[in-house]
């Protein structure tokens, strides 16, 4: 599957904005556009969340990690596992999951 920019999906949950770039048999791809009025309370969810940070600044909370995110640094959220994001600075992530979060559809 192919999903060129202006076919992307905009989306908005819980406050975030963010759109659903591409969706596979068992992952998708999406890009959160993080505003530094965004809430991400700690949460889990089923799928496996794999991050890149494409710009803006973040501080990412789960397990026995507690790191500051900038641009081009990535993530490996195991699943089932509470975490909580909180933006520093305004910006891009790029996410994927899987599998495919049935509530970002």
């Amino acid at each position: 599957m192919i999903v060129k920019k202006e076919n992307a999906t905009n989306k908005q949950f819980l406050g975030v904005d963010f759109v659903v770039l591409a969706i596979g048999e068992k992952s998708m791809v999406t890009k959160m556009l993080y505003k530094t009025t965004d809430n991400v309370p700690t949460h889990s969810h089923p799928n496996e969340q794999n991050g890149y940070v494409v710009s803006g600044k973040y501080r990412l909370k789960f397990g026995n990690f507690d790191e500051i995110l900038e641009s081009g640094d990535s993530y490996s959220i195991p699943k089932n596992v509470e975490h909580s994001i909180e933006i520093l600075e305004a910006g891009e992530v790029v996410d994927v999951f899987t599998p495919i979060r049935e509530d970002y559809l």
